[in-house]
């Protein structure tokens, strides 16, 4: 898995004959892992369609500077927000001047301007207008600004004339692009992450559950997402939006929970259970509403599986990372926990805090292993899952991914 696995990849593609090889540049990039979307200049669709790139990206291709479809019209900035590298593919003379001067007289030298992310620019043009003194200038003009450059090559134009100026394959491009990016801490593994509540139904009306909000859990799968794993999300009922590049997979009880974490055995090296799984369900649901009649109802209650526990003890465990949520004496039962189930971590929670827990964006937890623990004060719970993901690697590259089953 590369380095632009989970990346947002804004492809600028520019008025030039070599625009033909954007279409097989999309293709590389999203074979690469990226998500990409398109801006062509007006230039730009004169040789090659909006609909082609929009086929290839399987996203809409940009092209006003103002957008009356995007949120207040502001469709550049919202682009130039979305983007973790702005590429542009080929870039002409043309725009390379507009560029250096700082000009923003359409949607792509607009949003080149506006983005924080890095701009990497691949030159396309004629021989001679690339050994000119004026783009030669431009170039280092934007060389120090911190505008990175990738090619030209040298070789035969399309007007017939040999030298510097084609544009560069597309495999050298995307791996150009690659080096902008540092390896995320997860590449090339898979996670697994359980988030959310369960509901036991007592019947089509009514159920049993609990507080979570599945905010933690959404968290640490975008977390894990963000370091480049291939991160499927089991989610129980909540209201939240599935983080980018990651695989969602609702349920609602816990044995519906169960069944799909199981499924998932062989199929993820890292596992983390951060739902907040009902300990006990109705022992028979009922087929219709239950009325209301006596003052008092007797309800007969069965355990439900234990999800964290089954995945440790399967014969082709992960490396298995579980929640304590608790309301007292917090390290204690945590680590209890690690070892009785034969877990690699646990985060230990305090879920009784009035300013953390269940239903808030902040959070605060101890991180706890065989031989070491982190403790992690108030933060927002994405830098929390952060942190969780960025030790979760750690341990990993330290038992290299091989796990007995045992805690110390």
């Amino acid at each position: 898995m590369g380095r632009l696995y989970n990346r947002n990849v804004l492809l600028g593609v520019t008025g030039g004959i070599a625009a033909y090889k954007s279409a097989q540049l999309i293709r590389d990039l999203r074979e690469a892992g990226a998500t990409v979307r398109v801006v062509m200049t007006h230039g730009a669709t004169e040789f090659i369609t909006p609909l082609t790139l929009q086929a290839l990206s399987g996203q809409p291709v940009h092209l006003e500077l103002l957008d009356a479809e995007a949120e207040a019209g502001m469709g550049h900035i919202e682009l130039a927000r979305w983007a973790d590298l702005v590429l542009v593919a080929p870039a002409t003379a043309d725009f390379l001047s507009r560029l250096a001067q700082g000009r923003a007289d359409d949607l792509l030298t607009t949003l080149c301007l506006a983005t924080p992310a890095p701009l990497l620019v691949a030159p396309a043009m004629n021989q001679g207008m690339w050994r000119d003194a004026a783009t030669g200038a431009n170039i280092e003009l934007l060389a120090s600004r911190g505008v990175h450059i990738t090619g030209p090559s040298e070789g035969s134009q399309a007007c017939g004339d040999v030298g510097p100026g084609r544009l560069q394959e597309p495999a050298e491009i995307v791996a150009a692009a690659q080096g902008l990016f540092a390896a995320g801490v997860l590449d090339g593994l898979r996670v697994t992450v359980t988030a959310g509540p369960t509901r036991e139904a007592l019947d089509p009306v009514r159920y049993i559950s609990n507080h979570s909000s599945g905010k933690m859990g959404f968290a640490i799968a975008r977390a894990a997402a963000e370091a480049g794993a291939l991160t499927t999300l089991i989610s129980g009922p909540v209201a939240l939006e599935t983080p980018e590049s990651v695989n969602r997979i609702e349920v609602t009880s816990a044995v519906e929970m169960y069944d799909t974490a199981l499924a998932q055995m062989g199929q993820c090296d890292i596992f983390v259970g951060c739902a907040a799984v009902a300990d006990y369900r109705p022992a028979q649901s009922q087929l219709q509403k239950i009325k209301k009649g006596q003052e008092t109802m007797q309800l007969e209650l069965v355990r439900n599986p234990d999800i964290i526990a089954a995945v440790a003890a399967h014969s082709q465990r992960p490396f298995t990372v579980g929640f304590a949520a608790e309301t007292q004496d917090v390290l204690e039962y945590a680590r209890n926990k690690m070892q009785d189930k034969q877990l690699d971590m646990i985060v230990a929670n305090d879920v009784a805090r009035d300013d953390a827990g269940f239903n808030s964006d902040q959070n605060a937890a101890t991180l706890l292993w065989a031989d070491g623990c982190l403790e992690v004060p108030l933060t927002t719970k994405g830098e929390l899952a952060r942190q969780l993901v960025d030790t979760i690697a750690g341990r990993w590259r330290q038992g290299k991914g091989k796990h007995k089953g045992k805690v110390a």
